[in-house]
């Protein structure tokens, strides 16, 4: 397991523990990157390993165990995953994507510019350069464009540009800082502004046999200066006609990125000419969705994730059917409207009586510092709704942005 970080390390490396395998632990940083800090992976690991730079060294350090998998748990864990299962496949026979690909399947420019030379549509973009590439390419494509960090995640740095000067201010400062996932200089990426609904789609590959665990839709607001703030994922049926171009779609990305092995979570624009890649992440889902995902179908990416690697004849069994919907499942979000030090909610009780009203993760309580909602690590509040009839889960997703909003906190 190399980075494994929150609830779905601990669950997956126990799902790897009832199969009969012991979890071990390999971090590729001595310290938790920022954006990871705070979310621990709580199983006890009986060996944990500090990756410093040298794979032979860490290699050395694994052998005695004979690992049969590398599984990577978070982003920044996934380039060491792959050289670390290239290695142990000619001794071990652990499954790998190898190396070849591996910074594409890390570097969002150099991942949607393998997807087009294989011929799917993907976003028009640029390597930032400098201040005059990045204003005179904006001149051209016109409109509004996203620039944002090469490697990063959790929507940091994202910055919608609606001119030129706009995009230079974002390239400005974010060229050269440390990301959320505590690395330098990862460089900055310009792209087209994707317009359409935005999907997700987990899957799960072995042998290149791409399984589809879960489809969400997102849903988004405009606020707190951000274009395309998401506040929700609602679970879809497996199959449609909108599920069944997606699909098709991101098996063919898979393919590109030659992920023939493990999770991945990909993020998918379907605009007016199909769908669109934004980005696609080598390791299982965060936000709580494998959970939702199982609470909708019986299974999540997690269960998929160790059939894979160590039961693959049951993998091969129960591949290739599309999942069944038995409940209905959304995650949404409460946005912060601005920052300072919590003395309450209101209308939490309303919550609580929403009808397909599940659970709720509160993350910052009351004499805890708020702050204003801008990417995915500022949201103060997530909310599962569970209910049987999809109507009522719908219903219960406006209300909850009918409860949010300015009034909904009060600070100091």
């Amino acid at each position: 397991m190399v980075d494994s970080y929150g609830t779905v390390g601990s669950e997956l490396a126990q799902g790897f523990q009832d199969a009969g395998y012991t979890p071990l632990r390999v971090q590729s940083t001595p310290e938790a990157p920022t954006g990871l800090r705070g979310q621990p992976d709580r199983y006890p690991y009986p060996v944990d390993i500090v990756h410093g730079g040298d794979l032979g060294a860490t290699l050395a350090a694994l052998m005695p165990f004979g690992p049969v998998a590398v599984v990577a748990g978070t982003e920044p864990g996934v380039e060491l995953a792959d050289a670390l299962s290239e290695a142990l496949h000619p001794i071990t026979g652990a499954p790998t994507n190898g190396t070849a690909l591996s910074r594409a399947r890390r570097d969002k420019y150099l991942m949607v510019e393998r997807i087009k030379q294989q011929g799917l549509r993907g976003a028009r973009q640029i390597l930032v350069a400098d201040e005059d590439q990045l204003r005179n390419w904006h001149n051209e494509v016109g409109g509004t464009v996203i620039v944002k960090p090469l490697r990063s995640a959790a929507n940091d740095g994202v910055t919608w540009c609606r001119n030129p000067e706009d995009a230079v201010q974002a390239f400005r400062r974010l060229n050269g800082r440390e990301n959320i996932l505590s690395q330098c200089n990862d460089g900055v990426v310009a792209q087209e502004c994707l317009i359409g609904m935005e999907y997700t789609v987990d899957t799960v590959s072995r042998d290149g046999v791409h399984q589809v665990c879960d489809i969400w839709e997102s849903h988004r607001i405009s606020a707190n200066g951000i274009p395309d703030l998401l506040v929700a994922w609602r679970l879809l049926l497996a199959t449609g006609e909108v599920q069944d171009e997606l699909v098709a779609y991101a098996r063919a990305v898979l393919d590109a990125l030659g992920i023939r092995h493990g999770a991945a979570h990909a993020e998918i624009k379907m605009t007016p000419n199909g769908p669109c890649l934004v980005e696609v992440g080598a390791r299982i889902a965060g936000a709580n969705l494998p959970e939702g995902a199982r609470m909708g179908t019986g299974r999540s990416q997690i269960d998929w994730t160790v059939d894979a690697y160590v039961r693959p004849e049951t993998f091969a069994r129960n591949s290739g059917r599309p999942y069944d919907l038995h409940q209905h499942v959304a995650r949404a979000t409460m946005v912060a409207p601005g920052s300072g030090t919590l003395i309450s909610y209101h209308s939490l009780e309303a919550i609580k009586e929403l009808e397909s009203f599940h659970d709720m993760q509160v993350r910052v309580n009351p004499g805890q510092q708020l702050t204003l909602t801008t990417d995915d690590l500022t949201y103060p509040i997530f909310v599962t709704l569970v209910h049987e009839v999809g109507e009522l889960v719908a219903r219960d997703l406006w209300t909850l942005r009918y409860l949010d909003g300015v009034s909904f906190y009060e600070l100091a």
